[in-house]
């Protein structure tokens, strides 16, 4: 299909600020359709066509089709701009080209036609988001967008169709009409759909055009009631537009504007070419722009984690080969007193080895789908026989989130197991003596297991010990306040797990050597961006966030709000005085998980870092399922935005299927936080 605009129907009047000398072409290649919009003069020429398996062959008969029907030659081209779901994979040597996320080219495409949008709302076939604009710039403000969950978008309400047995078109007509819509679970797709074949089971005739109008409506206001919650976390502010794919279907425009209470634009211009006309625009100013919009890459400056990585894994493999006779211990939580592991001669390891969709699936055999992965992983990890975890004499865990309370019952089938309590009220002094005492209990079954009692005086050296050991890390963290910092994120994450994987005696000298070369590195290079990461444990071996963030997009995780980051050793346990009260104070009063009590002091904390460190932005992680971060994280993002500092919050798991999502998500929020420092840098030079 080819459609023809004259860009003054939409103007009124006001001058087009997007005009370039030579055509430009955006394309916008979804899941299900591939649309593009050719600019020239003062003429807008889109098309759209199905999105086939190879989105390069999609893209190339897509510009075709453009060409041909603007009779312009692909030669006089001055710039392609791509976005959507096929974006990442494109390339064209003979016109130059780039990428923009569709959340950015959706807001600058309504902005483009009415420049008074506020807000958008984008369905699309895999995603749908809400999106506040910028009136003067057309550059996202903020965005929310949905999770891997299909309810709320086009691909739910295909499939719907097709279990109505009619087309999608029909369905969205049915809708209008209907006189009592069927009541349809919004929460899940697959639920809603056996809702549907239960009230088609219900003996409607496939001719009973009312019966078939209340289900479709039903569908329609189960997939609205998901995007308006969207709408409902960033704000409705008029004027709203509705742009995607699903934009065009007047069914779901109808219960959207009953849900919300406020109408949508009426636009002339079919909005399923927001993006592509958006993108289209990005080519008008990426044509003018010699410098383009190239992200800045920081890289290595250092390779900090080598040296480190190889003495992990010596001890890694020393602990998996049990040659020796010294017993082998395992723990999960970053509460686990690891001064009294050492002060008993055991060797010991924290049981954070996680990220694989294969670990998950074997844990996920002994618990239930709505376990976190990593709480999955840990089962899964000894029922797949891992010869890290399966060298394990014993395992001791503090009754943290129900989850892992209930991991441990499992893991109670592979290898003997000391569960351990962990006051939730930090602030009581009750709560202190009782985890003293929980901390001499486990002092008491260590010296059990080994035969060998534990001297006092050998806990307080590892007090001294283990304290050393937090101050340097801290101290390696602390040159990440650079404006150049001499390492990545990654880099620290690797070397402050080795706190949990080598002893102090080994690990001191090495760290101190590290500390001495990374900060004789000149801070001299241009200062990128930075963000904060915060939220649940980031397991060894989940490195993916910071391989998007650094490794594709060319920021710095410059700080970590997560107990295998910095957190654990931001602070340090007393050593003098009684060593199990000390430990008891001293970790109850590190850093605080959100599972503790109160709440407020691990918003705060997590608010500290970030202005501490700089973050331009915040990435509030939380893995599905989690009790303790995925609950509780409104007050965080509220916490974070009182202090003006962005935050895009990110649902995730293992399986990895979601990499594309999370990107585009990221960009986008990359985009808002680049688009807030110009505007603060204008305001500081206008002065």
């Amino acid at each position: 299909m080819t459609i023809k605009y004259s860009i003054s129907d939409f103007t009124a009047g006001r001058a087009w600020r997007f005009a370039y000398d030579r055509p430009v072409i955006g394309l916008d290649l979804g899941s299900r359709a591939s649309k593009g919009v050719l600019l020239t003069g003062q003429t807008i020429f889109a098309a759209h066509i199905a999105t086939g398996l190879f989105m390069q062959e999609t893209a190339d008969e897509l510009i075709g089709k453009l060409l041909e029907f603007a009779n312009v030659q692909r030669s006089e081209i001055g710039f392609i701009t791509s976005t959507g779901y096929g974006r990442i994979v494109l390339a064209f040597d003979d016109i130059p080209f780039d990428v923009v996320t569709e959340i950015s080219c959706h807001a600058m495409g309504a902005h483009a036609l009415y420049p008074q949008t506020r807000t958008i709302i984008d369905i699309g076939g895999q995603d749908s988001k809400a999106i506040k604009v910028d009136r003067a710039t057309g550059k996202v403000v903020e965005f929310v967008m949905n999770d891997k969950c299909a309810a709320g978008t086009g691909q739910f309400l295909e499939k719907s169709a097709v279990l109505l047995g009619i087309t999608l078109e029909q369905m969205g007509k049915y809708a209008l009409h209907a006189k009592n819509p069927a009541n349809i679970s919004s929460q899940c797709v697959v639920f809603a759909e056996s809702e549907m074949i239960s009230l088609r089971a219900k003996g409607a005739r496939a001719n009973d055009s009312d019966a078939i109008a209340n289900i479709a409506a039903g569908i329609h206001y189960s997939a609205a009631r998901r995007v308006n919650n969207l709408l409902g976390r960033v704000g409705n502010e008029p004027e709203l537009i509705f742009t995607g794919g699903v934009s065009n279907n007047p069914g779901m425009r109808h219960v959207l504007e009953e849900l919300i209470g406020t109408p949508f634009i009426q636009s002339a211009f079919n909005m399923i070419y927001a993006g592509a006309l958006g993108a289209a625009v990005y080519a008008t100013q990426q044509a003018q722009s010699t410098a383009g919009v190239a992200a800045a890459s920081t890289g290595k400056r250092h390779d900090a984690a080598g040296q480190i990585l190889e003495l992990i894994d010596r001890e890694q493999s020393a602990f998996s080969d049990k040659s020796d006779e010294r017993r082998r211990i395992g723990y999960f939580c970053a509460y686990t007193p690891v001064e009294v592991l050492q002060a008993a001669g055991v060797d010991h390891a924290r049981l954070f080895q996680a990220g694989d969709s294969d670990t998950v699936a074997a844990g996920e055999l002994y618990t239930q789908s709505v376990f976190c992965d990593f709480s999955k992983s840990c089962i899964g990890g000894f029922a797949q026989g891992d010869p890290f975890y399966t060298a394990v004499d014993k395992l001791y865990n503090f009754h943290t989130c129900a989850s892992m309370k209930r991991a441990t019952e499992v893991i109670e089938e592979f290898v003997p197991i000391k569960l351990l309590n962990l006051p939730k009220l930090r602030d009581k002094e009750a709560s202190r003596l009782f985890f003293r005492d929980e901390i001499l209990e486990l002092k008491r079954d260590l010296s059990e297991l080994t035969g060998q009692e534990i001297p006092d005086y050998s806990v307080r050296e590892q007090i001294v010990n283990y304290n050393a050991l937090r101050r340097l890390i801290k101290r390696i963290s602390e040159l990440r306040k650079r404006d150049d910092p001499p390492l990545s994120g990654r880099d620290f994450v690797e070397l402050a797990k080795a706190f949990y994987y080598v002893p102090p005696e080994k690990l001191i000298d090495a760290y101190e050597s590290i500390y001495r070369e990374l900060a004789a590195v000149k801070d001299t290079g241009a200062r990128p961006l930075r963000i904060m990461i915060s939220g649940s444990i980031a397991a060894d071996g989940d490195r993916r966030l910071l391989d998007i963030l650094e490794g594709e997009l060319g920021v710095n995780v410059v700080v970590e709000d997560h107990c295998a980051g910095l957190k654990p050793f931001y602070d340090t346990v007393d050593e003098t005085g009684d060593p199990y009260l000390a430990l008891a104070n001293g970790y109850l009063d590190q850093a605080p998980c959100a599972r503790m009590k109160t709440l407020e002091d691990n918003i705060s904390f997590a608010g500290q870092l970030a202005q501490e460190y700089q973050a331009d932005g915040v990435l509030y992680v939380y893995l599905k399922f989690c009790s303790c971060y995925g609950i509780t994280k409104k007050p965080f993002l509220d916490h974070f935005q009182s202090l003006d500092i962005p935050v895009l919050d990110l649902s995730s798991d293992y399986s990895g299927s979601d990499h594309g999502q999370i990107k585009t998500r990221i960009e986008a929020f990359i985009e808002v936080i680049q688009a807030k420092r110009s505007k603060a840098h204008e305001r500081v030079v206008a002065r």
